[in-house]
């Protein structure tokens, strides 16, 4: 039986009518076309469908849209304000920290996360978070200079995008 999910994504309140067991990746992805979350391994295990729910990292493809309810989810569509990209997607981009880009999105979400929480984190911290994450091109040392200039941008520009 369908029900009504009123949530906030990416800034704009939206009343979903489905069934409350569908997955937040799948609602993103076939109800409103925001597919920069991607479905890895439906397990929790891979990072690649991760979205910011009230600014926390959470992993969409196990979080059922019910779970949503009157949250405020953050995609990596979300992150821009406008065409000015977020600190983080420049980082990304600034240290070539993507080679076929399906883990990215997640990524990047996940470095936010990070940032969110601890807004200098060193770099055990990083490596941590990080390794929460899976990218199947190895990526992983550009990874981390991405979020370590990211982070640094924030710090120089007093902590915020």
């Amino acid at each position: 039986m369908d029900a009504t999910i009123s949530t906030t994504i990416n800034g704009k309140a939206h009343r979903l009518i489905t069934d409350p067991k569908r997955s937040l990746l799948e609602v993103l992805r076939e109800d409103l076309q925001l597919t920069g979350a991607k479905y890895g391994c439906g397990e929790t295990r891979c990072g690649a469908c991760s979205v910011l729910i009230d600014g926390k990292r959470a992993f969409s493809c196990t979080t059922h849209i019910s779970a949503v309810e009157g949250k405020r989810i953050t995609t990596i569509e979300g992150l821009c304000e406008g065409e000015q990209l977020h600190s983080m997607q420049q980082a990304f981009l600034d240290e070539g920290a993507y080679q076929c880009g399906y883990c990215t999105g997640g990524m990047i979400i996940n470095a936010v996360a990070l940032l969110n929480e601890h807004p200098h984190p060193n770099n055990e911290q990083i490596v941590e978070q990080m390794n929460t994450n899976l990218c199947r091109c190895c990526g992983y040392a550009k990874i981390i200079k991405a979020v370590e200039r990211a982070a640094n941008a924030s710090q120089a520009a007093g902590g915020g995008k």
